[in-house]
């Protein structure tokens, strides 16, 4: 443990339970349903309301091999392929071969997917599949079906759920031993200000973090908290560098801040043209499957061609779906677009890439433990090995759901004893002097400018100079005799204290990796280095808050626990 947690109150209230589940998407829910129905006591938090999350985003779907003719194996192959030299073969394994059973379960769960005539499930084809397996709902609301079928289970199961509330820091017991989470809850939940769950079992499954960059297609609640607890508990964390960005996001010009509207790549995956201003399209010759190659290829190949032309953005050409497919296929795209005073009916959509999806986090095996005992991570906060350097399409929902299943399996098997949590004192602890909220744009502007698609040795210098100015400002406000500019602790301060940190993590793993590979672009280093870049890049806070990064030996994992 390293003693580091966030400046707030004491928690002025408790509450005791098996399992705490941190989250409300599929990895979240699924996980927290899973071990209530093996009878654990289990309550859920989640920062804004149940289906506020990043789950009720996602549009294209969930990939497995479902289809007439595929096979786990050839999902396997294409998820390799995607992950550039660093997936965790068994892990990817466990995903592709547990999969198609989980999303079987999640319809009896109450999921309704897109059927076929016939009444197969219909499946669409995206980036870096050979073959049609994401399954779809509602044409291109997935997440959305996903995100209400589980939260009316939930709701039918009467779990204990506190809404509106945000995680702070793990609880320990006096041998080190996960105890539960301090939490603030925002005024609407059932409780008022800084409070406790008590649990032998903390599963953070809190999403992701592309706030950290002015552009993304997260939502605002994805401030990267739950890596930020894991680090500030002592836990690793790994690949962070390596944040997809997504080729084809809406874009609404160069001032544009915040979240973006999504445009899908099943839209690719039904046949719309990669343009740029003359109607040419370049992805042709740049690799085999043109604009349905991998995520990070296509994100290259459109930055590349702005470069060259010295344009903001290229254009998604779908005019020759006409208007009734957009309308049944891809209803909630067409409705974005059309906001925005764009009809891809009749005219190419502009689009440019924004972060878009986190493929590291906090470290963990295929049980979903960290190297904090009693402390679990599931889907977008959790790096399992499953998506290596990139992402392939439409693996993240099927994470969530495969790993959730597995970490509910592990508690239910364990069932640790509940403990009570050591008290916090200001001897043994060391609380982390908190941002000014108006630090948020400056991280952001930060990390899009230095720690963006593109990279370099000295974009990241920068970055990492700017970034810890701001940490040292910080901590001189806190020490200093400034009182009357003393940050007061509250979610604005606590969420940029928190994008502030994963920050400092993600530029410290991007500068060591000296290589381009997946979706790390390092224009410096062009080239991919196997001999020396085939590492993953474990990263821990030390207790001085620096972060100390440790390249693996091999390109496989070490065991979470030294008895492993």
């Amino acid at each position: 443990m390293t003693g580091i947690r966030l400046t707030a109150p004491a928690p002025g209230w408790a509450i005791d339970a098996d399992v705490v589940v941190v989250g409300s998407g599929v990895a979240g829910l699924t996980t927290a349903l899973r071990c209530a129905a093996a009878g654990l006591d289990t309550v859920v938090v989640t920062k804004a309301r149940l289906d506020d999350g990043s789950t009720r985003w996602a549009q294209g779907g969930i990939a497995a091999a479902l289809g007439e003719g595929d096979t786990p194996e050839q999902h396997l192959d294409d998820t390799l392929v995607a992950g550039a030299g660093l997936c965790d073969e068994e892990a990817v394994r466990t995903l592709v071969t547990e999969g198609p059973d989980a999303v079987r379960r999640l319809i009896t769960t109450g999921a309704h997917f897109d059927t076929t005539d016939s009444g197969d499930i219909a499946l669409t084809r995206e980036g870096g599949h050979h073959r049609r397996r994401i399954a779809h709902a509602g044409g291109d609301a997935t997440g959305a079906e996903i995100s209400r079928a589980l939260v009316e289970a939930v709701r039918e199961a009467a779990l204990h759920t506190i809404e509106n509330a945000l995680v702070l820091d793990l609880l320990t017991d006096a041998e080190g031993r996960t105890a539960g989470v301090s939490l603030h809850v925002m005024g609407e939940g059932q409780h008022d200000g800084v409070g406790a769950v008590r649990a032998p079992s903390v599963v953070l499954a809190t999403g992701g973090m592309g706030q950290v960059f002015s552009a993304t297609t997260n939502p605002s609640v994805s401030t990267g908290d739950g890596v930020a607890l894991a680090l500030r508990a002592g836990a690793e964390v790994s690949d962070l560098e390596f944040v997809q960005f997504h080729p084809t996001v809406l874009f609404l010009g160069a001032d544009s801040e915040g979240q973006q509207p999504l445009v899908s790549e099943a839209v690719r995956g039904e046949g719309a043209h990669l343009v740029d201003g003359d109607g040419v399209r370049f992805m042709l010759g740049q690799h085999e499957l043109a604009e349905l190659a991998p995520r990070d290829i296509v994100a290259k190949g459109i930055t590349r061609r702005m470069l060259e032309q010295g344009t903001e953005h290229m254009y998604l050409d779908a005019r020759h779906f006409g208007a009734a497919m957009w309308e049944q296929r891809f209803p909630t795209i067409l409705a974005a677009c059309r906001s925005h005073g764009i009809d891809p009916v009749t005219e190419p959509i502009p689009v440019a890439p924004a972060a878009h999806y986190a493929s590291g986090g906090v470290r963990t095996d295929l049980r979903g433990r960290t190297t904090v005992p009693g402390l679990y991570a599931c889907g977008e906060v959790a790096c399992t090995g499953v998506h290596g350097a990139n992402r392939l399409a439409s693996n993240s929902l099927l994470e969530g759901l495969v790993f959730a299943e597995r970490i509910a399996a592990d508690i239910a098997e364990v069932r640790p004893p509940r403990t009570a949590p050591v008290r916090a004192s200001r001897d043994a602890d060391d609380p982390v002097p908190l941002l000014a909220p108006e630090a948020r744009t400056a991280i952001q502007r930060t990390m899009t400018r230095g720690a963006g698609v593109l990279r370099s040795a000295a974009s990241l210098a920068a970055a990492a100079e700017e970034l810890e100015a701001l940490h040292r400002e910080a901590a001189a406000d806190a020490d200093g005799p400034r009182v009357a500019k003393a940050v007061v602790p509250g979610v604005d301060a606590w969420e940029v204290t928190n994008l502030l940190l994963v920050s400092r993590v993600l530029v410290a793993a991007a500068r060591e990796r000296e290589e381009t590979r997946g979706c790390h672009w390092r224009e410096d280093r062009p080239d991919r280095d196997d001999a020396h870049g085939r590492r993953h890049l474990v990263v821990r806070i030390a207790p001085d808050r620096t972060p100390v990064v440790h390249r693996t030996e091999t390109a496989a994992f070490p065991p979470v626990r030294p008895s492993d």
